[in-house]
Parts: C-alpha cells; sequence; structure tokens
C-alpha cells in the first residue's frame, strides 16, 4: 500500500522531514557517487560575504545555482558543488568598524592595525551559521564543508602567483593616475566598484567669470559642478572648432566669452540681456592667460613659464587650452580644468606637458589631501570636507563679483558602494594598476563566446564595459584583504613579485618571521592563514638581489577583494602549487549565475584575469580556446523590496528568509522564483504571489496525489505486487513486463491523450533547461498538472469510482495516473527537491530497496516517441479550450457552472474537426452543464463584431484625424469591416475627401453576444452560450446545488471517501421536495446515498443552508449499508 497523504498538508513540516532523510541518507553524496566516470558538468559559486544576513534575493541567487546543477545531475552529468567564502576587502572592514564605532582609516590605525585585523578575521564567520542554515533549508546542495576561503593561506598564494605572473609580463605596474578615491576610506575603488555606488543627487552649477590677464573688463564664463575644485584650477579649455561669442552683460557693462550656440540659453537661465559683440573661433581664444577665482598657486607660479619643444617659451598655467571634449551640450562651452580631480583633466595636463621640454612644463596642483579636507593651501577652507566647502566657495565668489549664475543640477555621482554616505571623488594617486587595456581586444573577443542570459547582456551592459575599458585600480590602501606581493629594494627601488609564502621564507637572510611567531605565541588560537595577512607579512624583509646593503621590503597596499572572487577557478583548488589536475578538469565552468549587478564585479574580474593569464599569449602553461573562465552565464534580476525599493531590513519590506520558510516552505518560495517570471527581470518581493504559488501549482498537484494514493488503496493497486524482480528507476519500460499493465496504444483515448501530453512536456521541458530557460520549463510543468489535475483527473473520475475493482479500464486509470506521477516527481525534481522526493518516496517506496530511495538518485525523465500523437493532443486541446471558454461565457452572463442551459453554439474557422467533436459531445455537456451543441462556421446569428482603432499604433499616424476616424469605425457594420480585412487587407474609407486606409494592426476587433446570448473567444474558436432559463433547468440548476451542500457536509462531519450516508432534506419551500423527488437518483449516486428523504420542516439542529431564499436543513449520519 501507498503511504497515506493528508488531504491539507503542512508543507514547511514535510520538508523538514525530507532534510532530516537527505541527511540520513547521504543523498548528495550519493547522487554525486552516481555519476563520479560520468562527464563533468563544471558550476562555479560566486562567494558571499558571511558577514551580513542574508535576505530573499540571496535566496534567489541560490536557488538558480541550485537548480541546473540538480537538472544536469539528473541528465547524466557529474556535478561538484564547491561552496565558497568571499572574505576580504571593505565589505568587512566597514562592518568592524561599526561594531568598534569607527570609520576613518586614522581611526583604525589608532585602534592597532593588528588588533583590526584579527577582529576582520573572526567577523567573516559572524554569520556562518545563518548562510548554512539557509543554504540547507532552500535545498541548495553545496560542499559547505570543503568551502574555499579567500583569507586562507592556499587562497591567497594562489592570487600571489597570478599577480607574479601579470608583474613579469610588464601587466602590474604602478604609476599616478586619477582614481576614483574614498577618503574617510583613504583608498582608492576599481571601475568596477565605482559603478555599483551612483545615484542621482543635487550638486550646485556654477558659471564663473575668469577675467582675461591683459583684459580686465572681458572674463571667460566658465561652468563648473564641483566649485570645491576651483581652488586648484590650472586651465580652462574650450573646443578649437566651434564658434564662441563676445558678448556684453548690460547689467554690469561686462564683456564675456561663451560658445555662440549656448548663448541664448545662458541668458534666458541667469534673466540677463546679452548683447553680441563679436565672433570668434575657439582658436583664437587658445594661448589667452586669465586670472583663476583664488589666487592660492597663482600668487607664486602666475608668472611661471617653460620651454617649448617647438621653440620659445609660454607661460605654465591659467591660459585657454584646447579640447576636444568640449562641447555644446550643456554649460558654456568654457570648461573649468582642474588636473587633479579628473581624469580627462589629467590628460590635458599630460598634453600639455608634452609640449614642455622635460622638467620644464606645468606641474600637477592640489588644495586638497588625501583625507578629502583642504589643506593649508587653502586657508579659508582649510579642514573642510571638499563637498561641505561648495556653499562657502560659492558665497564667496558672489561677493567678489565673480559668480555670473548659481543653481542646482541632478547628475548621478558615485559614493562608496559599503559606505553609502560617503560621497567619492577624483583625486591624484600613486596606485598599483593591472594594464588591463591591453586586453580589451581580447576580453571582447571571449565575451563573443559567452552564452549570455539575457542575450543583451553580451554585446550591451557588459560589452559596453568592456569596451570603455581602463586599467584596472587594483590596490587599496587599506588593512584587511590580499597583500599585493611586491618587495622593493631599499636601495634603487627595483622591484620583484613573490609568488608564494615558501618563496618569500627561501629568500637570503629573511628577517621578521618571528613577528607572526610572537604573535601566535600570545594566543594559540589565531588561525595560521594569519602569517600572511597584515601586519606579520609586513614585517618580512630578506637580502636585496639588486644591492649588496638594500633589504627587500613590502609595498604597503592590499589588494581589490574583487580580485580575489575572480581568481576564485584556480585559487580554489590553491593552484599551481597543489590540486593542478582538479583545475584543469574543472576549467572552464559550463554555468555561473549571479546578479546583474555582478557585471562589472565578480563576471567582469573572472573574465579579466582568466584572458590574460590563460589566453594565447598567457604564460601559465594552460592556453584555453574561447570562451573562458566560464561558457553559460544566468544573469538575474535585481531583487527589491516588497515597496519597489532596495531590501532593507531597516524599512521591513521584505520577510526574514526564515520566516519565509516557516510560513510557506522552501519548495513555495523556489517555484515562485522559477515560474513566476523570467529570472533576469527585476524582481519585487510578493508575499503573496509566494503565497498563490502554493495552490496554483504545489497544493494542486499534492491533490492529484493524495487522490491516487487514497483510492489506489482503496483498490488495492498495489504495483510492488505486480511488477516482479528489478524494477530499475520506474520508467515506462519498466512497467512493460507488469501484471495488468497494457500497451498504451490498447488504453482509451483520454489515457493516451495524457501520456502523449506528459512525453511532449518532458521533451520541451529538457529543451528549456539545455537552454537555462527555468522560466518556460516551469511554466510547461505547470500546463501539464493543471491538464492532469482540471481535466484527466476529472474526466476519469467515473473509472476509479467504479466498483469492478479488477476492470481494465480502471486498471488503465491507475497505470496511467502511476505513470504520470512517477514521472512528474522526476520531472519537477530539480525544481521543487522536498516535494518531489516526498511524492517519489510514496510512490516508489512501495518496492522498498528494489527503487532508489530518493528521486534525486534518478535520470531525468526522456521523450517517450511511442506514445506521441501531435493530432490527439491537437484535438484535445481544441475540446479543451471549448470546455474553458463555454464557463468564461457562463462568467461573463453571471451563470453558475451548477445551472444547466439548453444550448451551446461552437463557431469554427473550419469543419475538420467537426466530426471528432460531436463524437465527444457527451464530455462538453458534462463540463458545460449544456443540453444541446452545435458546431457552425457562421456565427453572425449569435454574435456581433465592432471594429475600434487601436489609438496606440494609428494615432500618430492620423493625428487630429482620430475622433472622426473612431465615429466612423463605430457607425460602420463590424461584420462587414471584417470581412473586408480578411478579403484585402485592409479597411479604406473617406473622410472629407480624403482616403483613409487601416491595417491589421492599426485597429482592434471586438467580439459581443446577441440579446439572448453569452459569448467567449478563443484561438480556436468562439462559443456562445443561450441565457434563456425554463423551470426544468432551473430545477435541475437546485438538485446541483443540493448535491455541492451534501458533499460539503460530507467533508463536515469526516466521511471516508467509501462512505455511504442518509440525507434528510427539510425545507418549507415546497420546490425544494420537487426538486428532491425529481432528481433523487442523480442526487444519491454523485453523493453516495443510500436513503433520501424530503421534509417540509426545517430542522434547527441540522445543517442549515440557504438556497436563494430558501432555507434548507440537512441531516446526514454515515450509515454504510
Amino acid at each position: 500500500m501507498f503511504q497515506s497523504q493528508p488531504s491539507s498538508p503542512n508543507f514547511p513540516s514535510l520538508e523538514e522531514e525530507i532534510l532530516e532523510f537527505w541527511k540520513t541518507n547521504d543523498v548528495y553524496n550519493q547522487s554525486l557517487l552516481k555519476r563520479k566516470d560520468a562527464e563533468p558538468f563544471i558550476f562555479y559559486e560566486g562567494p558571499p560575504t558571511a558577514n551580513g544576513m542574508p535576505h530573499p534575493g540571496h535566496c534567489l541567487t541560490r536557488a538558480i545555482k541550485d537548480l541546473f546543477p540538480r537538472y544536469r545531475t539528473m541528465r547524466g552529468y557529474y556535478c561538484e558543488r564547491k561552496a565558497g567564502w568571499d572574505t576580504h576587502g571593505l565589505p568587512v572592514e566597514v562592518e568592524v568598524c561599526k561594531e568598534l564605532g569607527i570609520h576613518s582609516k586614522d581611526e583604525i590605525q589608532d585602534f592597532g592595525v593588528e588588533p583590526f585585523i584579527q577582529k576582520c578575521q573572526q567577523s567573516v564567520w559572524r554569520y556562518m551559521q545563518e548562510w548554512e542554515e539557509l543554504t540547507q533549508r532552500l535545498g541548495f546542495w553545496l560542499h559547505l564543508e570543503d568551502a574555499y576561503v579567500t583569507y586562507q593561506q592556499s587562497y591567497v598564494e594562489s592570487v600571489w602567483w597570478s599577480l607574479k605572473e601579470l608583474f613579469d609580463r610588464g601587466l602590474l605596474y604602478r604609476g599616478h593616475k586619477i582614481v576614483w578615491w574614498w577618503a574617510q576610506g583613504g583608498t582608492a575603488l576599481s571601475a568596477g566598484e565605482v559603478g555599483q555606488g551612483y545615484r542621482e543627487v543635487a550638486d550646485p552649477s556654477v558659471f564663473v567669470e575668469f577675467p582675461l590677464v591683459d583684459q580686465p573688463e572681458t572674463s571667460l564664463l566658465v561652468w563648473t559642478t564641483t566649485p570645491w575644485t576651483l581652488p586648484s584650477n590650472q586651465f580652462a579649455a574650450v573646443n578649437p572648432e566651434l564658434s564662441y561669442a563676445l558678448v556684453k552683460d548690460e547689467d554690469s557693462g561686462r564683456h564675456l566669452y561663451v560658445a555662440r550656440e549656448l548663448m541664448e540659453a545662458i541668458a534666458d537661465k541667469a534673466k540677463k540681456e546679452l548683447v553680441l559683440v563679436s565672433e570668434v573661433s575657439g582658436r583664437e581664444l587658445l594661448g589667452k592667460r586669465y586670472l583663476p577665482p583664488f589666487d592660492y598657486f597663482y600668487c607664486e607660479l602666475g608668472e611661471s613659464k617653460g620651454q617649448l619643444k617647438a621653440g620659445g617659451v609660454e607661460h605654465l598655467s591659467w591660459r585657454v587650452v584646447e579640447a576636444d571634449f568640449v562641447t555644446t551640450d550643456s554649460g558654456t562651452g568654457i570648461v573649468h580644468q582642474a588636473p587633479a580631480f579628473g581624469e580627462v583633466d589629467y590628460e590635458v595636463l599630460i598634453d600639455e606637458q608634452e609640449r614642455f621640454e622635460d622638467g620644464q612644463g606645468p606641474e600637477l596642483i592640489c588644495a586638497v589631501g588625501p583625507d578629502g579636507r583642504f589643506t593649508e593651501v587653502a586657508p579659508e577652507y582649510q579642514g573642510q570636507w571638499v563637498k561641505d566647502a561648495d556653499k562657502a566657495i560659492s558665497r564667496e565668489l558672489r561677493d567678489r563679483g565673480r559668480l555670473f549664475l548659481l543653481e542646482q543640477y541632478l547628475h548621478d555621482y558615485p559614493f562608496c558602494w559599503r559606505a553609502d554616505e560617503d560621497p567619492l571623488i577624483q583625486y591624484p594617486r600613486e596606485s598599483w594598476f593591472i594594464r588591463t587595456t591591453s586586453y580589451k581586444d581580447a576580453m571582447l573577443e571571449n565575451n563573443q563566446q559567452i552564452n549570455w542570459l539575457p542575450e543583451h547582456i553580451k554585446d550591451g551592459r557588459f560589452g559596453n564595459f568592456l569596451e570603455s575599458n581602463v586599467d584596472w585600480a587594483l590596490s587599496r590602501e587599506r588593512f584587511w584583504g590580499t597583500p599585493l606581493p611586491i618587495w622593493v629594494c631599499s636601495e634603487t627601488g627595483q622591484m620583484e613579485a613573490i609568488g608564494n609564502y615558501d618563496e618569500l621564507i627561501g629568500k637570503p637572510d629573511v628577517t621578521g618571521t618571528e613577528v607572526w611567531q610572537t604573535a601566535k605565541a600570545a594566543n594559540p588560537e589565531l588561525v595560521d592563514d594569519l602569517k600572511v595577512h597584515k601586519p606579520y607579512i609586513d614585517a618580512i624583509t630578506y637580502q636585496s638581489p639588486f644591492a649588496d646593503s638594500g633589504r627587500m621590503e613590502r609595498v604597503p597596499e592590499v589588494i581589490d577583494c574583487w580580485y580575489d572572487s575572480g581568481a576564485m577557478p584556480f585559487a580554489q583548488w590553491g593552484y599551481p602549487k597543489e590540486n593542478r589536475e582538479r583545475f584543469e578538469s574543472s576549467f572552464p565552468a559550463d554555468f555561473i549565475s549571479e546578479a546583474i549587478d555582478q557585471t562589472r564585479g565578480w563576471f567582469y574580474s573572472q573574465l579579466a584575469i582568466s584572458t590574460m593569464l590563460f589566453g594565447d599569449d598567457g604564460n601559465s602553461g594552460l592556453a584555453e580556446e574561447y570562451p573562458h573562465p566560464y561558457k553559460n552565464c544566468v544573469v538575474l534580476g535585481l531583487m527589491l523590496g516588497e515597496d519597489g525599493r532596495k531590501m532593507s531590513k531597516s524599512k521591513r519590506n521584505y520577510r526574514e528568509p526564515n520566516e519565509i520558510f516557516d510560513k510557506y516552505g522552501a519548495d513555495a518560495l523556489r517555484w515562485y522564483f522559477f515560474a513566476n517570471q523570467a529570472p533576469w527581470t527585476p524582481i519585487r518581493y510578493k508575499e503573496q504571489s509566494i503565497k498563490d504559488s502554493i495552490p496554483e501549482f504545489m497544493l494542486r498537484l499534492w491533490n492529484v496525489f493524495s487522490f491516487f494514493t487514497i483510492y489506489a488503496n482503496i483498490d488495492e493497486f498495489e504495483p510492488e505486487s505486480l511488477l516482479d524482480g528489478e524494477v530499475g528507476e520506474l520508467s515506462p519500460g519498466d512497467f512493460e513486463k507488469a501484471e495488468s499493465y497494457r500497451a498504451v496504444s490498447e488504453r482509451s483515448e483520454l489515457d493516451r491523450w495524457i501520456l502523449g501530453e506528459l512525453s511532449g512536456t518532458v521533451t520541451e521541458t529538457i529543451s528549456c533547461m539545455d537552454a537555462y530557460d527555468n522560466y518556460g520549463a516551469a511554466n510547461r510543468i505547470n500546463a501539464f498538472v493543471d491538464a492532469l489535475s482540471n481535466w484527466y483527473v476529472r474526466r476519469s473520475r467515473s473509472r476509479f469510482w467504479s466498483d469492478a475493482t479488477d476492470g481494465v479500464e480502471k486498471r488503465d486509470a491507475y497505470w496511467t495516473l502511476y505513470e504520470c506521477l512517477v514521472t512528474l516527481s522526476k520531472l519537477i525534481a530539480p525544481f521543487t527537491p522536498f516535494f518531489a522526493d516526498r511524492m517519489w518516496q510514496s510512490l516508489a517506496g512501495v518496492f522498498v530497496d528494489r527503487a532508489p530511495v530518493s528521486v534525486h538518485l534518478c535520470d531525468y525523465p526522456e521523450m517517450n516517441e511511442i506514445v506521441l500523437d501531435s493530432a490527439l493532443s491537437g484535438q484535445m486541446g481544441l475540446l479543451r479550450e471549448i470546455a474553458s471558454l463555454g464557463r468564461s461565457a457562463r462568467m461573463n452572463a453571471k451563470l453558475k457552472v451548477r445551472q444547466p442551459l439548453q444550448r451551446m453554439e461552437v463557431v469554427l474557422t473550419d469543419a475538420s474537426q467537426v466530426a471528432w467533436l460531436e463524437s465527444h459531445d457527451d464530455i462538453l455537456r458534462d463540463e458545460v452543464n449544456i443540453k444541446e451543441i452545435a458546431y457552425t462556421l457562421e456565427g453572425e446569428e449569435f454574435i456581433e463584431y465592432q471594429v475600434v482603432p487601436n489609438f496606440k499604433a494609428l494615432g500618430p499616424r492620423v493625428g487630429k484625424l482620430m475622433p472622426r476616424v473612431k465615429a466612423w469605425l463605430e457607425a460602420a457594420s463590424g461584420d462587414d469591416l471584417l470581412k473586408e480585412m480578411e478579403t484585402a487587407g485592409t479597411i479604406e474609407f473617406e473622410i472629407d475627401g480624403e482616403t483613409v486606409s487601416l491595417t491589421s494592426d492599426e485597429v482592434e476587433v471586438r467580439l459581443s453576444a446577441k440579446e439572448g446570448w453569452a459569448a467567449a473567444q478563443g484561438q480556436q474558436c468562439v462559443v456562445v452560450l443561450s441565457t434563456e432559463l425554463n423551470e426544468e433547468l432551473i430545477a435541475e440548476g437546485k438538485a446541483r446545488d443540493l448535491i455541492r451542500y451534501i458533499q460539503d457536509i460530507r467533508k463536515e462531519i469526516g466521511c471516508e471517501f467509501t462512505d455511504r450516508i442518509e440525507v434528510r432534506v427539510g425545507s418549507a419551500d415546497t420546490s425544494v421536495a420537487e426538486v428532491v423527488n425529481a432528481f433523487g437518483d442523480v442526487i444519491a449516486t454523485e453523493a453516495l446515498i443510500s436513503s433520501l428523504v424530503a421534509s417540509s420542516e426545517v430542522d434547527a439542529n441540522d445543517h442549515v443552508r440557504t438556497l436563494g431564499e430558501s432555507e434548507i436543513s440537512f441531516r446526514v449520519s454515515i450509515c454504510n449499508s
């Protein structure tokens, strides 16, 4: 017998039982053991940081990352799933700073680097238990006990090896550049990190007058959105190809240079009259000297000159220079240049330096320190945070008559991705960079070979990022991270890279290792991996190979944590120092997945590192064909809170994952993710949608499963007794030798249809999943479950309820439904692994050890070509559509399904299926509760059409004629217009002598039923119902209501499915007794009633219901005789 199932399952509780079952039976490892010699399917786990609590967005990524490895495993691949933890960088440091109540870099140094590092190492495991519990509770199978950890020595050494490779090839270099700088944290950020922190802000936009040195009453009108950079102004840039206007400000009498094209716009903004005096080209302005808005540098350097390479001398700064990036899109056409605070501005400075003899050109000037505050160079603002000084600077410019206009400017500006209240600034630093620009073309070529889902990521968001590639700002002037493995000679400044710790301590005359040994002796609980971190690694020096008296000392920087995570394809194995074969056999990955914000993060860092190391010109010894390091990448949409904003614990705009699991179960959440929408679309957390996934799919399938087990036990359908010997994995071929199992071709049409649909569903699901389309696969499964429940089981109930226990039809129905459910348990196993295993353990558990103990040890179902019948599928699809449209037409007319109707007309497009449909009229009469059915190709008698404009498509073309066109269409015959469209392809008419021609895309056809009819239109037909009711139809409708009431009462009093009952129906309404007498046999058969009597008295002690305006009592008792 099958294990009995509760009619109202508690899915969370059932899942806990399955979790324990998996653990006890080591099912995950058993699934791998089964595939140990199979072709591998390589999956890379993008490492999360475990020092913050997980939220539902993390459930989405982990669910997707579980789905496809499960599927591929069942498809016969060996898929090892190694967990990983990202443990370095700003995320960890920021969290520890919050704990300590500090924020700035200076405060960390005051606290002490050594204790700070130790706290960082401890912090990364703060929420480890919660992350592991979430991973397990979600059903994400992962080797958590063998996870790679980015701070561990083997991982760090692997990263060191890669950096040494790049350094030795001249790809890792130190240089001065303008970088995005997190001033409060005292470190540069990479382009990927910067890209994660943009948000819209309002900044002051100032138009400032720069008076010309030789014409003090004439000024350049210069525009900037960063007033705080004006004290460090060095040049004013114009486009030599633009035309500039010399205008007179009628209010002040002063003359201003502005771009000619912007003259009117500037006048409008300033509400001033600007009179054109003359026009000049931008080239004519080049070289003109001006007085900067602040003289902090000008007072000493204003008259400084240098020797030009072309001959002659020129003032170094505060003159007009050329720049082709200057446009007339905004501003004044003259751009303030502060090379210290802009990458483009800095390039202008470099170009200017190139014009002068070596050492003769302009030097970079900067009035701001690394902490983002003004230095003593600008005494009025010394110590002020630059952004805070904007107002004071604007005020001083106004007081000195230099401010022409001040307004607010809305634009996107970057903030620190891990300290979102800290705005970044561009700042000049000496940093370490990776020369990724040298591999731009190679990365683009690699990218073209990757299968991106959605496809537009390839040439869109990701491709565009690669096209705009800049050298990777690798170094961080921070503390907790992989130390940059570069040692510098104290005498000569020459450098070398170290590939691992053994190489380091093997250097001549090594000192400093005792610093770690002392710390370890003082605190034996310190993990040994800390010895390759600051401050211990900084203490190690050795004899310089470049100078006898020199010592090699490590540079102080650590590296971008995104490099850590991007190195995981090889670093997770400790390659190349160890596990060389394991890495080479697991590279590249077949599948990775993370959210869209990783296009500039993990997706990029992996691709960049892999292209440089393992491309055709790499020295790693592993030249891999593109694509690598991953072949298929599913890019997930960001998950937002219930209010549409970023998920926030403080805003309480989502429910904690554990609460979701406890309330709805993991499978409900997983199915919501998989079946609700394509995974790459942004998803808003909606608890109601999670809740709805239970009745819409899980409960519907559970009810079929429960129905089967109940009636199979009642009728003693025991496949374990009917099938001897080995049963394999209960695939269709395994059933053929069973007693009473008939060939599908010998079974009823309904059985053949549902098995054909099952095979088609298997085929389409595999096709979708092979293409990483879980949404399409889930919807196909959902459609099948709906067909199984709402058509096959419902249309087969009489066979299951038949008294002929050993009848052929009944046995066929059991075998058919059993095969459907067994196959479904395998089909849904990657999607809802708990539910699938519960079904399998009941359905296959009857075979005890003759069948696999878990569905996850089975192969995925295969298409069964023998049962495919496309003709029957199409016919049954049409039949189901007619039934569905009949119910829709009822609903439109507010006629309940229990109320019989006299006539249904089905309007078809052709007569090819009429004979088959007529042979199935009994099904439609039962489904739609109808007496007569007719089929026709002409529907004019019952329905009429109205043709209306498609305003969105037609509006732009007809414009003001739209009201006249709408009126003409309303007045015309819809049927005639439809025929004209079908024959001519267009509808043509005249308005005021002008011919208007409408295409099918420019109109919409609406259907309505004529008086006395209700209609509904589908893909293949139109169904119309007669809405007229006579007394006989009304009485039969009442009988069906009585049946429903009695069935509900059966449930209330706890009747078993086979219990027979006695019923007394009491009502003062004589029509009720008439209904009982007229339809007693039908009522008794439907409700398993042995005795049914009618009474004119209502007994308040019985079950009382209301039918129309009549009160009815039901006395029901179980008799079983």
